[in-house]
């Protein structure tokens, strides 16, 4: 089940996540305040999906900068954020779910960023059509040290 997510299922949230960081390294870097890294500030709305009441996927919609904006040349609602699966709920589509509902929450195109060393993000991305419009480098490290590529997509 995809729901809102809730302040009472931060918790779940950064377990779910500890799990994901264990497997993937994602996050790259463990946040000092994992609830704080669940929600930014520019963060619109968060869902989670849930099975017997554990939470299992998170995602979330956040504003996006004008500037952005501007330089896609098309109208943007947001951009995904904060997108995971635990190890144990993949391969059911359950990824894909969660995009559907931001993207039918926002109603226009979004756009998300996503590392170089994401392979099986980028593969789910470009399987449901999305498309790389720029790569840029983070300010942050990727897992040899160096600036991570960023890779920018914009929805179908």
């Amino acid at each position: 089940m995809i729901r809102p997510r809730t302040e009472a299922d931060l918790d779940g949230c950064v377990k779910a996540l500890a799990e994901v960081q264990a497997a993937d390294r994602y996050p790259v870097d463990w946040p000092a305040d994992p609830h704080g890294w669940l929600t930014p500030g520019d963060l619109v709305a968060a869902w989670v999906a849930v099975a017997d009441g554990v939470v299992t996927g998170h995602v979330g919609l956040a504003r996006v900068e004008p500037e952005l904006v501007e330089s896609l040349g098309v109208p943007v609602g947001g951009a995904v954020t904060r997108l995971f699966v635990t190890p144990g709920a993949r391969g059911g589509g359950l990824a894909a779910r969660l995009l559907d509902q931001v993207r039918v929450t926002a109603g226009v195109p979004l756009t998300l960023n996503v590392s170089d060393e994401g392979r099986a993000a980028i593969a789910l991305y470009e399987r449901q059509g999305w498309r790389r419009v720029a790569s840029t480098r983070a300010r942050w490290l990727n897992s040899a040290g160096e600036p991570a590529l960023l890779h920018h997509y914009l929805s179908p």
